[in-house]
């Protein structure tokens, strides 16, 4: 038998398997019972417009803040990081390893609940803000050493050439290094968002108000009021849709990148 035939009847065996295993769920799935919990057009259509218009907005807008926050720091952060001045390294260091190491939930806890009573710090907001800024400072230590890793991937030459034009360190990495490092850790920074987009729902631990609840939490307190799982489908299903199209967005670019190298 030849290898070509092999491969294709190997390939055949394993999508066989998949069909296979796909109508053995469907046969032994109880679809009444999944229609009764999951799919309930009368709870769905009561959960209108405020998903949309509450809900799915304020994940987004908690997003887009959480991003600029973070990228905001991390440049900050990673520049810290390669600074020639030693304790400038150390804190950044320092700082990276702590926020990484840390689950964002303790961190968001930490901002909204600790800090307020330990230090009687009161973040703009109330208690959304605080949460907010303890995902900015998870943010920024990830988002730190994308952006390292990005500028060490410019060529030496680069500033090199700059440098020679009679520009000085510092102009030479916000004119030069930078611009290019962006344009190598565009697709790992489109990540981050999909990623700050999901974790937008553990600023439920914060609480929040009617107006400030974003998918996660406006879902779990629909759930709980209806004992039903309808208001979740629905929640997994917009959150499908937001980060569905920025994961192929993260997957064209990428392969745009390798196209240029």
């Amino acid at each position: 038998m030849r290898r070509t035939t092999r491969r294709r009847l190997r390939r055949g065996i394993l999508y066989a398997i998949f069909v296979a295993f796909v109508a053995l769920v469907a046969l032994a799935a109880d679809w009444g019972r999944l229609r009764q919990q999951f799919l309930q057009i009368d709870i769905a259509r009561e959960q209108f417009p405020e998903i949309i218009t509450i809900a799915a907005k304020n994940t987004l807008l908690f997003t887009v803040v959480a991003f600029i926050g973070g990228l905001i720091l991390g440049i900050v952060l990673a520049l810290m990081k390669l600074s020639t001045i030693g304790p400038y390294r150390w804190l950044a260091t320092g700082y990276i390893e702590l926020f990484r190491g840390l689950p964002a939930l303790l961190t968001i806890f930490a901002m909204a609940y600790v800090l307020p009573i330990a230090l009687e710090i009161r973040v703009p907001f109330g208690q959304v803000g605080a949460g907010l800024v303890g995902l900015i400072l998870v943010a920024g230590a990830y988002m730190a050493e994308t952006i390292r890793a990005g500028i060490q991937g410019v060529p030496k030459g680069q500033a090199e050439a700059a440098r020679s034009l009679g520009m000085s360190p510092s102009w030479t990495m916000v004119s030069v290094i930078l611009p290019q490092a962006f344009r190598i850790i565009v697709p790992p920074l489109t990540n981050e968002f999909v990623l700050l987009i999901k974790d937008t729902s553990l600023l439920f631990i914060a609480g929040s108000t009617i107006q400030t609840k974003e998918l996660t939490t406006f879902t779990r307190d629909a759930q709980s009021v209806y004992f039903n799982g309808t208001p979740l489908l629905m929640a997994a299903m917009l959150y499908l849709f937001i980060t569905i199209p920025l994961t192929r967005l993260v997957a064209v670019l990428e392969r745009r990148m390798a196209r240029s190298r």
